[in-house]
């Protein structure tokens, strides 16, 4: 077993977490995290194992006009409800901690929903955007999305507790909802215009200064891990392509296969809440101490 380290299910596991060590002990290590890493939060995902096909909202049709804006903000009212409570998991906390250890130097997330901020990351690039935050598509004007949601709640009345219970939510914070008809929509309280969630939808393109800082971020690290991601979208999988060009060394946490394996150094099949804690406890235990524990040499 990993000195330092819980304890973790089969050997190939073991194994796989020892070679994942060996590339990313002692150097700067970059973090690329998908939705598989809120699983435990009680967020969805949407491409892994067992997951349901999903049909998220694409950007086109967001804009299209009313009648997609009114199914959309009806969905997301009740789903956010729900949302809001989610707390952040192991994972989560370990790589704040890592963070804080000094061997992750900064963090690059494919989520939108806020569970790196609450757990303590700080050198953190929110890719797509945050649920939390709205955006008025007419005057650019940005507000919580909690005040929002009592102007929701005031113009919709009891519409949370209609829904029930049984509504399934999806990783977007969205809702499987189907009666949205007569949801009545909030404007933007500037200028009147509609609004929609701070987040890059599908066919919407991450802005470029953005972009361009999780490059540079990459550019500096000592070794990219990507953690709960399929990589199945070009926004993430770039950075790992980016990565294997400049031979920077990635190591991949994920349960299942993803686009990028071929890629990869080291894969380590595994869900998030239970191999990053490891790497973190071995991190506490080596990264700051020039790899020695009272005396003794620790793997990496």
């Amino acid at each position: 077993m990993l000195e330092g380290a819980p304890d973790t299910p089969g050997k190939a596991l073991d194994e796989a977490l020892d070679r994942a060590l060996g590339v990313l002990a002692k150097r700067p290590v970059v973090a690329l995290t998908g939705a598989g890493l809120s699983t435990d939060s009680g967020i969805p995902d949407y491409r892994g194992p067992g997951s349901p096909r999903r049909s998220p909202m694409t950007y086109q049709e967001f804009v299209s006009g009313e009648h997609a804006q009114r199914r959309y903000w009806a969905r997301s009212h009740v789903g956010w409800a729900r949302m809001a409570r989610a707390e952040p998991n192991p994972g989560h906390h370990a790589l704040a901690e890592l963070e804080r250890a000094g061997a992750l130097h900064g963090l690059i997330t494919q989520n939108v929903d806020g569970l790196h901020t609450a757990a303590g990351s700080r050198t953190l690039i929110d890719l797509h955007g945050c649920i939390a935050d709205v955006v008025c598509l007419g005057c650019g004007r940005r507000s919580p999305r909690d005040e929002l949601q009592g102007r929701l709640a005031a113009l919709n009345p009891g519409f949370v507790e209609a829904a029930g219970e049984s509504v399934e939510t999806a990783p977007d914070g969205d809702a499987a909802l189907e009666a949205t008809d007569g949801f009545r929509l909030a404007e933007c309280a500037g200028c009147g215009g509609a609004l929609k969630p701070d987040v890059v939808f599908f066919g919407e393109n991450v802005p470029r200064d953005r972009v361009a800082r999780a490059y540079a971020m990459v550019d500096a690290a000592g070794s990219l891990l990507v953690a709960g991601s399929s990589l199945a979208v070009m926004s993430g999988l770039r950075f790992v392509r980016h990565a294997r060009k400049i031979g920077t060394p990635v190591v991949i946490v994920n349960r299942g296969r993803t686009r990028g394996d071929d890629l990869a150094d080291v894969l380590v099949d595994g869900g998030c809440s239970e191999v990053l804690p490891a790497i973190a406890a071995v991190a506490r235990l080596s990264w700051t101490d020039g790899g020695r524990t009272n005396g003794t040499p620790v793997r990496s």
